[in-house]
């Protein structure tokens, strides 16, 4: 007797559909029971993803409003990027999107709708009202509309989730190949949004979408607010002009380091800023001598701290403060990185005048320390902290001698580069107009 081959395994699957019936939702109306009422067949393991709008409306989240802008400001607690009228920032929910989420449609005139005050707990209270209206164990969904980086168009993800395991951790898997996966974490929470919004449709009326079939996705403890990325991760945090003004009031003297070596690519993508100054005639007065060999920061350095003894001497100081005074200069000695930046005047005009050759100079003097500044706010912008020091500038010679540099290179002080071993301290605030002159 021949036996029938074994059916083949059915192919993975599931099914997405719009939920018909839901009214229009209003300021405290039981989402758990509109659901119910419009799904009575919901199953466990069924994951439901509910349209951001109709939680905002039933939690009372409407707002009079003269100007959306007004309610976008109030919204907002850090600027990402702006072009024109359009503004991504952060929101009150810790949301990176256009507009803090502030939306005048499908509400009436005069009034915003903004996003609710905690979507995860929006997400958990729904999930708990129908597990006690149906007796049903489903996972939850709050979706809204997002633009992305590096992609054109828009699509829902996930703002707040109940249920569902938000993030699929494939990390430390293999793929069909055997290959290792050392950075794949699928960001499932959000693919069910986008499924959803494909039946959901934005003007339909259909708020609300099932999703059954994928049961393995729903656990417990996970919050859709673990999809944020975190600050020190968010290689976009900024956009390009906020990211320059960023970098640039970021900026602080660094005076004590860890011990992590400095990425040397990333002092030299700050010295390709620093070139980038202004100067004058179309001239390059920019040298930077990068130590990199705790040798040659030793040699320089103890060459340094003699050449500076042998001036305090000779100004009469005790030793008692010569030794305070070389204690407080050990910010270059405790840096992983050193790098002198040099002046040097190849093609200055020379006038045989002392007022305009003075005058010379100082435009060489103002376009290198431009092209300091680059370089400290370039290497705040690779996370890397500095300290310019000007101590080379009271021994040019030794630090010539010593690093074997040409004659006509002017040290201009030292940068001690490294990772920062403290947070910085609050910057002083400047009122900007206290430094303006108008005429």
């Amino acid at each position: 007797m021949s036996v029938p081959p074994p059916s083949p395994s059915p192919s993975p699957s599931y099914e997405v559909w719009a939920l018909a019936g839901i009214p229009e939702v209003r300021p405290g109306d039981d989402l758990a029971r509109l659901v119910a009422d419009a799904a009575p067949g919901l199953r466990n393991g069924d994951v439901l993803l509910v349209t951001s709008k109709i939680v905002s409306k039933a939690e009372g989240r409407i707002v009079r409003a003269d100007s959306r802008e007004e309610a976008i400001d109030a919204e907002t607690v850090r600027v990402v990027a702006r072009r024109g009228p359009l503004r991504i920032v952060e929101n009150r929910q810790g949301l990176v999107m256009a507009a803090a989420g502030v939306d005048a449609s499908n509400t009436e005139p005069g009034t915003v709708l903004l996003l609710p005050e905690d979507p995860d707990a929006s997400a958990a209270a729904i999930r708990a009202g129908l597990r006690e209206l149906l007796s049903v164990d489903v996972g939850v969904i709050v979706t809204d509309t997002f633009g992305r980086p590096w992609r054109a168009g828009l699509t829902d993800v996930a703002i707040g989730a109940a249920g569902v395991r938000v993030l699929d951790d494939l990390r430390g898997g293999t793929d069909a190949h055997g290959n290792p996966l050392n950075a794949t974490v699928i960001a499932t929470a959000d693919e069910l949004a986008a499924a959803g919004d494909l039946v959901k449709g934005k003007a339909d009326g259909l708020p609300v979408a099932v999703v059954r079939g994928l049961g393995h996705v729903l656990g417990e403890g996970a919050t859709a607010a673990q999809l944020v990325r975190a600050a020190a991760d968010d290689m976009f945090r900024l956009g390009t002009s906020e990211a320059v003004r960023e970098a640039v009031t970021q900026r602080r003297t660094v005076r004590a380091f860890t011990a992590e070596p400095v990425d040397p690519a990333a002092v030299r993508r700050a010295v390709a800023a620093a070139v980038t100054a202004p100067a004058p005639h179309h001239t390059t007065p920019w040298r930077f001598v990068l130590l990199e060999s705790e040798a040659a920061r030793h040699e320089l350095l103890d060459a340094m701290r003699d050449a500076w003894i042998e001036d305090l001497r000779r100004d009469g100081k005790t030793e008692e403060s010569i030794a305070k005074r070389i204690r407080r200069g050990d910010v270059l000695r405790n840096a992983p990185y050193l790098a002198v930046p040099c002046m040097v005047m190849d093609g200055a005009h020379a006038y045989g005048h002392a007022r305009r050759d003075t005058a010379e100079r100082e435009m060489f003097v103002v376009a290198t320390g431009a092209g300091v500044q680059n370089f400290l706010v370039a290497l705040a912008g690779e996370r890397l902290g500095s300290a310019w020091v000007s101590s080379t500038m009271f021994c040019r010679d030794v630090v010539r001698k010593v690093l074997g540099l040409p004659e006509d290179w002017d040290p201009m002080g030292a940068v001690a580069i490294g990772h920062a071993a403290e947070a910085p301290r609050e910057r002083v605030e400047r009122d900007a107009e206290r430094f303006i002159t108008v005429r």
